[in-house]
């Protein structure tokens, strides 16, 4: 259950080292972008079986010095959650431990455990790609609206749970509008937001196909930009660097201009001008409030 976070060797990932934590396999909320499609497949969030006995031996060897992300791959809050409460029940397990966590979420059900997350040691990170209602719905079919997400990232501010956001991916022709992107950082800033990371659309073929589908309007631009333009790496087709610069300036400018800290994310931009943070990735957010109870090999 419990395994170190693997970025397949991607010489652009700046995470720091972690692990990684999945409580579900599959994600309801099937985001047309999604990369992780090619391996779980688009399918309905399914409870890991046996996940909470697994995940408690895992832990028997686990140093709670480690940051654990939740999740990289399939959403711990899916509408599934409200009926299994898995996620809420690991949180029970870790954050007593003195475990860090780090909650990566498009999921405004996140809210509802904000009594756990203010006592232990977590932080969020909410995915937020527009404020853009009919946008968002068309990108992100199931998962909670953007207006949900605000409103869950704002109850976790006033409870005392640090929060970061994931403005990502930057899709050319979809959600690059600089004034759309100028407006949704302004309400992250005015919410007590206080970090940022950002990353360009990186294709996939599953996904690529998926994304023609939705917009066909653009399906031949997206084409030439990513198969024909692009460069191929790790598994992604990339944009060209100077156009992935244009489209993360202004999110970087707006994050600048409201004094939040920002990142840019499996970029390979790390000059203080795209990446002024302690981390990419928000495991920087986590506070220390509870002392592993703990010692492990590593302290002898």
């Amino acid at each position: 259950m419990l395994t170190v976070f693997d970025p397949w060797n991607n010489p652009l990932c700046t995470c720091p080292f972690k692990y990684s934590l999945h409580p579900y396999t599959g994600c309801s909320h099937q985001c047309l972008y999604c990369y992780a499609t090619s391996y779980i497949k688009v399918r309905k969030s399914i409870p890991k079986k046996n996940f909470i006995q697994r995940l408690l031996r895992d832990l028997e060897r686990a140093d709670p010095r480690i940051p654990i992300s939740m999740s990289n791959s399939s959403d711990p809050y899916p509408p599934e959650e409200k009926e299994y409460m898995l996620t809420r029940k690991t949180l029970e397990i870790l954050l007593p431990r003195g475990f860090r966590v780090l909650i990566v979420t498009k999921g405004s059900l996140v809210s509802r455990d904000k009594d756990l997350l203010s006592k232990g040691n977590a932080a969020v990170t909410m995915t937020i790609t527009t404020l853009d209602e009919s946008l968002a719905k068309k990108l992100e079919p199931n998962a909670p609206s953007p207006h949900d997400r605000i409103r869950a990232l704002r109850e976790l501010v006033e409870y005392g749970v640090p929060v970061g956001v994931r403005v990502d991916p930057i899709i050319p022709y979809v959600n690059d509008d600089e004034e759309m992107i100028r407006e949704l950082v302004e309400t992250l800033a005015s919410i007590g937001v206080g970090f940022i990371v950002t990353s360009t659309y990186k294709a996939r073929p599953d996904n690529l196909k998926r994304m023609k589908e939705a917009f066909p309007e653009i399906a031949a631009k997206l084409d030439k930009l990513y198969r024909v333009e692009g460069t191929w790496i790790r598994g992604y087709w990339y944009l060209p660097l100077e156009l992935r610069k244009k489209l993360l300036k202004p999110v970087i400018e707006a994050a600048r201009r409201h004094k939040l800290e920002y990142a840019t994310c499996r970029e390979g931009l790390t000059s203080k001008e795209w990446f002024n943070a302690r981390s990419c990735d928000g495991t920087h957010l986590i506070p220390l409030r509870i002392i592993p109870k703990k010692k492990t090999l590593l302290d002898l």
